[in-house]
């Protein structure tokens, strides 16, 4: 009878003890009051890029009027970009160093997302800055968060190369063409023509590379849209035959060129005689 007495008891105690486990609950973390994504991390004068604004009411009151705000850590935003649009805004505008779109009110625990497309200043400051953001509201705001980094480059300028040839004669004359797309101006732009083997140096508007069959054609300056040429010419010898292939190749230029494709230029001649030769 008394172990059954401590029997019952003990089972008594096992299932009050199986009662009381505790189950753990995963404590998930409220959102930040604002967050952005950035469409790029580097982007160049004139060109446009998107911001990703969501903003998120961790108070327990309304905030009213709310406002989706965008800085330039020490520095002023909106010298650097213009607004171009931000359609899921009631409004959107500069003010003082911010640019920032009105999302309504916002209830506790809600939440807006604003996206900004920016266009770069031509003349913005080159560099790279720290963007920051922050939920403002007429009753209330919440503070300023550090956000990724941004690098305004100089705009690119695309350098066009051609290249022609005309023939008398023995003689060829080559006119080389340096065509500056844009957008920005270019500077210390080099191109470098170079003719066969079987081809002698007669002249050129461009400088010689010692004794060799390289000229280099300096520019110093070209602006946007702006075409120079330069010439060089060649003769054919006495035993000259056959296919004569000239290239004209950029070498050199600032700000950066974009595209390599249209860097390069070649013309192809044929000699039947030293006297007899077509371009």
């Amino acid at each position: 009878m008394h172990a059954w007495k401590l029997f019952r008891a003990a089972l008594v105690t096992a299932v009050a003890g199986a009662t009381l486990v505790t189950v753990p609950v995963t404590a998930h973390a409220a959102p930040p009051t604002s967050a952005i994504e950035v469409s790029t991390t580097s982007v160049a004068r004139g060109e446009t890029f998107t911001i990703k604004q969501t903003v998120y009411n961790s108070d327990s009151g309304t905030v009213l009027g709310g406002k989706a705000t965008l800085y330039a850590k020490d520095a002023m935003l909106p010298d650097m970009v213009d607004l171009v649009s931000c359609p899921e805004a009631t409004a959107c505008d500069t003010l003082g160093t911010s640019v920032r779109a009105g999302t309504g009110d916002v209830l506790p625990g809600g939440s807006k997302t604003i996206t900004f497309t920016f266009r770069v200043k031509d003349d913005a400051p080159l560099g790279t800055i720290q963007l920051q953001h922050q939920f403002v509201g007429e009753n209330f705001s919440f503070e300023i968060i550090d956000g990724p980094e941004l690098t305004i480059k100089e705009a690119p300028a695309d350098i066009a190369v051609s290249l022609t040839g005309k023939a008398t004669g023995a003689r060829i004359t080559y006119t080389i063409g340096v065509t500056n797309n844009g957008p920005s101006d270019a500077t210390g732009v080099r191109v470098v023509g170079t003719f066969p083997a079987n081809l002698a140096y007669s002249s050129s508007t461009c400088t010689r590379v010692g004794t060799t069959r390289s000229v280099n054609c300096d520019i110093a300056s070209l602006a946007s849209g702006e075409t120079a040429t330069r010439t060089l010419t060649v003769s054919a010898g006495m035993l000259t035959l056959g296919t004569l292939t000239t290239t004209a190749t950029r070498t050199a230029s600032s700000p950066v060129d974009p595209l390599a494709t249209n860097d390069k230029a070649s013309k192809v001649c044929r000699a039947l005689t030293f006297l007899i030769v077509s371009c």
